[in-house]
Formats: C-alpha cells, structure tokens, sequence
C-alpha cells in the first residue's frame, strides 16, 4: 500500500490525514489523488466506504492557495447528510493547512448560511438546490472556482437535480478542474460529463465484495397487510442490537416508527422533513444505544456512517437495485456479520429477481415466524439468564424470600409463576398503517430498440412519492418521459 507520503503532499495536509488515523491510502486514493494533483478531470466509478472523499477531498485541500480568500473549491452532494459528513471531512482535513470550508444545505438556517459565505470560505459543500438559492441571493458567489466536485453524482440526477447542476456548472469558470464520482455510471451521467468535463481520466473501484460475504440476505413473501406484524415477530425472534427499517416514503417512516413504539420497541423515524435538529438528536440517540430501531427512507440514510447495526429490514422494497446495495451495506462492517431481511408481496417477485440479478447472489426465503416461535425465543432468553444468574451464585439476597414462597406453595408451581411474570408475550397492539403501492418491473424501450427492466411503482410515480425527501421538488414523471419523447 502506499502511504500518504509517498503521494507529494504538503505536510500539513499528511499530519492532518494522519491526526484522522489514516496512513496509508485506499485503492481509489491511492489511483485518483496523483490524477487530480495533475489538474486533469477525472471520472471516478466507486461505492460507497471506499475512502472516495479522501480521494477528492486531499487533493482539493491540498491545491488550496491561502492567499486567495475566495472560494476555489466546489462540491455538490445529493443529501444534506452526506454534504455535512463531506465538510466535516475536509474541516478536519484542512485543518493545519488553514482551509475554510462551509456546509450549504436545505432545512438549515439561511442566516447562519450566509453569514459563513461571508467569512470568506475556500471550499463550498453543498445541495444543489440550497446552492442554487444563495446564487439567486447573490450570496454565494463561484465566479473563482477552480475545481468542482460531483459526489454520487448518479444519485443527484436519479432526484432531479440535472437541470440545477447544468445551471450551476455553465455559472461556475470554463477554465476549471471538474472530479465526478458516481457508484454506477448510467447514460445521464455519461452525458453530464461529456457535455462539461474535458477529457476526463477514467478510474474504477470495485466495492469490496467481502461487505456482501458478511451479510446474510433473506426475503420473506408477505402481504402487504401482514408485513407489520411480521416485522414485530422478526425483531422478536432476531432480538437485532441495533437494526435500520427502511420504508419507501416519509409516510411511510413516521407511521413504521410510531406503530413499532406502540409495540414497545424504541424505534424512531428520519426522512428529511424533519429539522436538521431533530435528525441529528434522532441519529445520536440511535448511536448512543437510546434507540434499537432506525426507520428511514433511503435519501435520509445516504451517507450516514453508523457502526454496529446488526440487521436490516427492507420493509419496502427499494426502487432500484442500487440503492438495495446500499442499504444493506449499513451492516456487515468492519469485519462483523450482519443481516438483511427484505418484505416481498406476490407482485414484486420479478423485482426481487432484478435485483439477484445485480448483486449476484440469490437471496433465501425465510418463513414468517409465528406466535409461538416468537414465544419459544423468549421462553428461551429469560431461561438462559436465569440459568447465567445461577452461575454467578450472586442470589443470597433473595433466598429468605424464595424460602417464604416454599412454605405457600411447591417449587415447580412458583418457578413456573416467575417464568410467567419474567416472559414478555409478543404484543398484538392494533396497528393500521396506510398501503403503499407495490413495485412491479415492467418493460422499457431502449435507444437500442429493445427493452430493459426497470422498477416502477403501480401507484403514482414514485419519485414524486419521494420529492419531500430532497432540498427541491421534483419534477414529476410525465415531464421527464414528455421530454424524452421530444429528443426521440
């Protein structure tokens, strides 16, 4: 491996990357940083936890001119999650060099935004469309920029934000250094490079397959009526010590995560109508162990870094088979084993097989568990501590007790009345939540004259579904397939 000094950096960028425990460089670093130190455009194919913001961020903190106070770096994100954990990064990264950078996004106070663009930042983090706000304010001003950066740029077009990138780009200088990293690289995002990048470098990552080795994946077919009650009896029998449920709208999740703590299960939910407060108290307190469950939509967990999840429940399955992936890469980290459950009714059989045929590998089918199964695996937890309590001899304090009951009674009869108090039945609670469509894969025309499969819903269009989950609104569904229709 090579390390960081080995790579032609300025000394206080490698003590800060050190400081961050990192000494030696990730295959995307390692292949990417000399290309972007060169100043030429790259395209970088990488997943997600392959180190790719160090393989952008380090060079661009590194090309950093301290004496020039306007800002020189620009890097647009899809989420407000991910562009925080991307200006935390080069904060830390910039450190001992003296870079500035500032964070820009949606749900955060506009005041606070803009009093920061006027501190003079050298890097711009950003959503496109909060960026696109301060442009029209004139409050952030990019007619100095020397390198911009698209991160999971797949993903930003996959939620409508190609015209507010075309738009940000044509204002942003000619003469610039543009870095794209995208996980998958569809037509979109070819044609995005092609149109504003100059003869980019070409570098692929493949994801480490060893994260999808660590993670068992089972479907279980249900109806769509009968999902909740089987997610409860799943968390039951599964006993996760930290799991993430993913639904498919913000509905969706507040519904999921209000039944789930009626049950008795401390769940709660995040989706990005909530306040930048509330998603970071909802987010410490799931990784303080406060909370057992996550319920969230896929943007608001895009780029979320959360060790020790154990499982993952694809309550709803996910549109597109990557976002499948990256879902169920929250578990299985840092060597450890993980689970991922996902819920299939009868009509999202072929999505399922989309995507089995993506990750290449073939899920198995778990039975829903039943009552008595849940019961069993309580019956047999408490049984196990009382045996361990046992073990530990530490019951002196209760024998004069336990001899007063044996005067009243036998000891099988008040062992069996202690079992009964100490054993939680399954809660059945009521619980009505509202249905969503399910996926079907249905057929579309390529420009090739065939036809591929892709995931739709069989309700209203799913982005517009979704659209509360992102900075703008999104376009709806008929105007993109009235535009494609038109370039046809």
């Amino acid at each position: 491996m090579t390390t960081f000094y080995e790579l032609n950096l300025n000394h206080q960028v490698v003590r800060a990357v050190t400081s961050m425990g990192f000494t030696e460089a990730t295959p995307i670093q390692e292949a990417t940083i000399p290309t972007v130190l060169a100043g030429r455009d790259l395209i970088g194919q990488a997943q997600t936890g392959t180190g790719k913001t160090g393989a952008f961020g380090i060079p661009l903190i590194n090309l950093i001119d301290l004496e020039d106070d306007s800002v020189q770096g620009l890097v647009l994100a899809p989420t407000r999650e991910l562009a925080i954990q991307v200006a935390d990064a080069l904060k830390a990264m910039g450190r001992y060099k003296g870079v500035k950078t500032v964070a820009i996004y949606g749900g955060a106070d506009m005041r606070r935004q803009i009093r920061e663009l006027k501190g003079n930042p050298h890097i711009i983090v950003a959503t496109p469309g909060r960026l696109m706000d301060h442009m029209r304010r004139k409050t952030a001003r990019l007619q100095q920029v020397k390198m911009v950066v698209l991160d999971e740029a797949d993903e930003m077009l996959n939620m409508g934000f190609v015209e507010d990138i075309e738009t940000i780009l044509k204002e942003v200088p000619t003469e610039r250094q543009t870095v794209l990293f995208s996980a998958t690289m569809p037509s979109k995002v070819e044609k995005l490079a092609k149109t504003f990048m100059s003869e980019p470098d070409r570098i692929t990552i493949k994801a480490k397959e060893v994260t999808m080795e660590n993670i068992e994946q089972f479907y279980v077919e249900v109806g769509e009526r009968d999902k909740f009650d089987t997610l409860c009896l799943l968390i039951e029998v599964d006993k996760p010590e930290l799991a993430i449920v993913f639904g498919r709208t913000k509905r969706r999740v507040d519904e999921l995560s209000e039944a789930l703590a009626k049950r008795g299960i401390r769940a709660e939910g995040i989706h990005g109508d909530l306040t930048q407060a509330k998603r970071d108290s909802v987010l410490r307190k799931f990784k303080n162990g406060a909370v057992d469950v996550l319920v969230a939509t896929d943007v608001a967990a895009r780029g979320l870094d959360i060790s020790g999840v154990t499982h993952v429940y694809n309550f709803d399955l996910p549109q597109d088979p990557e976002s499948y992936v990256h879902r169920i890469g929250r578990t299985g980290r840092a060597g450890k084993s993980g689970q991922a459950v996902t819920f299939v009714t009868s009509r999202e059989r072929d999505h399922l097989r989309a995507i089995e045929q993506v990750t290449k590998k073939k899920m198995a089918r778990r039975a829903k568990p039943t009552l008595e199964e849940a019961l069993v695996h309580q019956q047999e937890e408490v049984v196990e501590q009382i045996r361990q309590t046992l073990a530990s001899g530490d019951t002196d304090a209760y024998r004069k007790l336990a001899k007063d009951l044996l005067q009243e009674t036998d000891a099988l009869s008040a062992l069996a009345a202690a079992l009964k108090l100490l054993i939680k039945e399954p809660d059945l609670t009521p619980v009505k939540l509202t249905a969503e469509a399910p996926l079907r894969v249905k057929k579309q025309r390529t420009q090739g004259g065939g036809t591929r499969k892709s995931g739709s819903s069989s309700g209203r269009p799913y982005r517009s579904q979704r659209k509360n989950d992102y900075d703008r609104p999104m376009r709806f569904a008929k105007k993109q397939q009235d535009k494609k229709r038109r370039a046809k």
